[in-house]
């Protein structure tokens, strides 16, 4: 990659990095705020939920508007009612005797801006690199994502030991400078927003949606369940952390971390790997929902703390194999014109496996860890036999042939003046002279 591309790729990469320290840098000091809100286990997991589904159920308008107006026309506005968000929980937090209901409503708004940020940031990746480069783009976005993941929680515990609501400042200090960076440094393709009419546009996802359903069901399903797993796993160790070894702020940020370290390396290294092998894709798909499946399955026999950060660091490597492969799939499933709704429904999908994941763990495991992590293994083992029949082993060229035509455009409409102008010149070089016309003799 050039350097001015590289550049643009750290810029739409940020994007994904802030989105989520939304909620995993509050994982760690969940305590706190139950202890200092004084409200119950419940509520503190609203933080999260509150924050999640939002996003899920605006992605979708992003994803709509993205594809019409262009892609940084939402992704800037969208950072900056992120941002926005955290300044209302920060005033609240500083102004309010009782400031657990206006944090809610901060987090709301936080996810109102969150639903144009990762999945349209994705959709942006999708049209500036292709081929190669795409999978590669998108395992440095995934892998981005994975490193938010590791940080935050550290993050999340360093900021804790100021105070649990300085974790709310931070959020539009991070947003602002990422709004302008995509702004001034990433360049979208020429004819950046859709022109077709809004009937042929719907027409088009809905062919999406029906040619491709077995596909794209199984994909949403298996990101949002992946997605639904690490969280809940997190949330529930960062409680167990403090309960059953006392470990708290940063040491217990430290071992979050690792499961997290070990997804967003894996990540990594897969977008690199996998470019356009599509065959390839689906192994690791497999391959990584049955290491999830494994992991959870074993995990309850054992209390060693060792042994569980062990088992959820092969967790983690099983969701840094499956999140860049089904990111690549899908982000290449669609054309230019409908890529940003295609994948803000993926991004809406996730975002619900992380609102369900905390407080569905929370309830699982007050019946018994046994039920809460074979549920999870028995979940992922079902996607993974899902995958197996319903994953595509070979790319339907119809998306990429649209898009490859659209960019050759210019080229083919100059090839075709081309031709008609060399037809037509030689129709009038090789063109017949008209007989003379004969002069009446005059008779004499």
């Amino acid at each position: 990659m050039k350097a001015k591309t590289r550049l643009a790729l750290a810029a739409i990469a940020a994007v994904p990095f802030i989105m989520v320290l939304g909620n995993s840098m509050l994982i760690p000091v969940l305590p706190q705020i139950k202890k200092a809100l004084d409200i119950s286990q419940f509520q503190v997991s609203l933080l999260i939920t509150l924050f999640s589904i939002p996003a899920g159920l605006t992605i979708p308008f992003a994803g709509f508007l993205s594809d019409r107006l262009g892609r940084k026309k939402i992704i800037v506005p969208a950072l900056i009612i992120y941002g926005l968000g955290g300044v209302i929980a920060s005033i609240a937090v500083l102004l309010v005797k009782h400031p657990y209901p206006l944090i809610l409503a901060g987090r709301v708004v936080q996810g109102i801006g969150a639903a144009g940020t990762a999945p349209v940031a994705m959709a942006l990746a999708g049209d500036i690199f292709t081929s190669k480069e795409r999978s590669k783009a998108l395992g440095v976005i995934e892998s981005s994502n994975g490193l938010g993941k590791v940080i935050s929680p550290v993050l999340g515990s360093l900021i804790g030991l100021i105070s649990w609501s300085a974790a709310f400042f931070l959020f539009p200090a991070l947003c602002i400078p990422a709004a302008a960076a995509i702004w001034y440094i990433v360049k979208e393709p020429q004819g950046a927003g859709s022109q077709q009419p809004i009937k042929d546009y719907v027409t088009s996802i809905g062919k999406i949606l029906k040619n491709k359903a077995g596909f794209l069901l199984t994909a949403f399903l298996a990101g949002s369940l992946v997605l639904l797993i690490l969280f809940g796993v997190l949330t529930y160790l960062s409680d167990f952390l403090e309960t059953k070894y006392h470990l708290f702020n940063t040491r217990k940020g430290l071992v979050l971390a690792i499961p997290v370290l070990f997804m967003s390396t894996t990540s990594l290294l897969t977008g690199h790997f996998i470019q356009k092998k599509l065959n390839l894709m689906k192994r690791l798909v497999i391959i990584g929902l049955a290491l999830i499946t494994i992991s959870l399955a074993i995990i309850p026999f054992f209390r060693n703390i060792f042994f569980f950060v062990g088992t959820m660091s092969f967790a983690g490597i099983g969701v840094g194999l499956v999140l860049p492969c089904l990111n690549t799939m899908i982000t290449s499933s669609a054309s230019t014109d409908e890529r940003g709704m295609v994948t803000s429904l993926y991004g809406g999908v996730r975002f619900f496996g992380v609102a369900i994941g905390p407080p569905l763990f929370g309830w699982l495991v007050g019946i018994s860890p046994f039920v809460m992590f074979w549920s999870a293994a028995g979940s992922a083992l079902l996607i993974g036999i899902l995958s197996t029949f319903l994953l595509p082993v070979k790319f339907n060229m119809q998306a990429q042939q649209k898009e490859a035509n659209k960019k050759k455009k210019p080229l083919s409409g100059l090839f075709m003046d081309t031709i008609t102008f060399r037809n037509t010149l030689g129709r009038v070089v090789t063109r017949k002279p008209l007989p003379a016309k004969k002069e009446n003799k005059r008779e004499s």
